[in-house]
Order: structure tokens, then sequence, then C-alpha cells
């Protein structure tokens, strides 16, 4: 049974799955009470060596962003994750995190911050970091170098080449990448220094990295 805290408290699911399933999944969580979504492009970034030899280890991936009540959510994703199997290798993978509010979504009326409602045992951390075009590689290849398995790369997109929104403070226009990696806890202070060394993310424009802590996960295997 849901308790009210569960209706009062809100969270992001991001589902990575391969070019093409982004509607499809979204079309699954509207029939199980997600009412919108948001799917974004991205390619994935295998390290495997047959594929770098056929040159197609960039993998075409769609990411798809939902937020809704902790009770939905946790409904929602365990039908998803059964039915584009998730449970199996290479069939997409997915986490939630905590989100403290939402505005300006009909289905998601929070209007105050929600205190406390973070995971306390969390074992991954999301790791976003975003970048100058053409600098998301070396992001992957720093933190590969840390011991990551790979991440999402996510063009970010504004409206005109002349607009731009903002992020803390940064910039984020048609120019920018996002680059999306999942890590356990005891890596991610590593993978971090590494991408900050290596992009000299503490020099002014270089980029910005934000760290997420992950209350679920599926489709992550070692």
């Amino acid at each position: 049974m849901s308790s009210s805290s569960d209706i009062n408290t809100f969270e992001q699911v991001c589902i990575i799955v391969d070019f093409g399933k982004g509607s499809k999944v979204m079309q699954t969580a509207k029939k199980h009470g997600i009412s919108g979504g948001t799917v974004l492009l991205g390619k994935g970034t295998i390290k495997n060596r047959l594929l770098e030899m056929l040159a197609i280890n960039d993998i075409r991936k769609e990411i798809v962003i939902l937020v809704s009540n902790t009770n939905t959510i946790n409904q929602a994703i365990e039908q998803l994750a059964h039915k584009f199997k998730f449970t199996k290798p290479n069939h997409g993978i997915a986490f939630t995190t905590s989100v403290g509010r939402v505005i300006g979504a009909s289905s998601c009326k929070s209007e105050n911050l929600i205190e406390g409602g973070g995971v306390e045992n969390a074992m991954y951390h999301a790791i976003t970091v975003i970048v100058e075009k053409g600098n998301a590689g070396d992001v992957i290849d720093a933190a590969t170098e840390a011991g990551s398995k790979g991440g999402t790369i996510i063009n970010a997109r504004g409206s005109g080449i002349h607009e731009t929104s903002k992020l803390f403070s940064m910039d984020i226009e048609p120019e920018k990448e996002m680059v999306l990696i999942l890590s356990k806890i005891d890596s991610t202070e590593k993978i971090v220094s590494s991408i900050r060394k290596k992009l000299k993310i503490d020099e002014p424009g270089n980029g910005i990295i934000f760290i997420q802590d992950v209350n679920r996960t599926y489709g992550l295997y070692e």
C-alpha cells in the first residue's frame, strides 16, 4: 500500500534505450500513469574491440526523461523494466533520482521544496558533465581511464544559435555537449578528478560537473 509521502514526493526517471525506442517507452509510461516526458537524442560509448574494428562502437541512443510522484514511478518503472527487458544485457538502462520541486507540470503539483526525499544508502551516482562541443570524447576517455565503463553523450541544443539558456550560470547552446555517466559511489571521486584534470574544468569556461544520488537502477552490469 502506498503512503502519503510517496504521493507527495517526486522522482525523475532517466531511461537510455536504442534509437527508435523512446516513443515506445513514453507510450508505455503513459499507460501506467506518467502523462508526459522528454526524449533526447544521444550516443552511447560502448568499449568493444570488435565494434571498434568495425567503426560502429558509437551507437545512437534515445534518453527519456520522466517525472512523477514516487508511487507512480515505483509502479511504472517495474512495468517498463519488464516490457523492455532491462534485466537483460544491452536492452537499456534506467535509473531514478529524487526531485525536490516540480513547477509547470499539471500532473506534478508541487510548489514547495520537499526535504529528505533522497535515498539514504545510494550505491550509484549520476555524473553529468557539460563541455564545449567536440570535447565529450575527452570526457569519456578521462572517465574510462579512471574505471568508468562508458557513458552517454547528448547534444545540448538551444532554440537558436544566438539564443542561450543558463545552467549554474554557464551558457548552454548548440555548441555544447552533455555527458551522462553512472558510477559506483566509491569510484565517483576518481572519475570526477580524472575529468577535471583532463578537461581543466576548474578553469573558467571549460565546463561544469554536477553529481546526483541515484535511488534505483535497472540494466547495469559489471
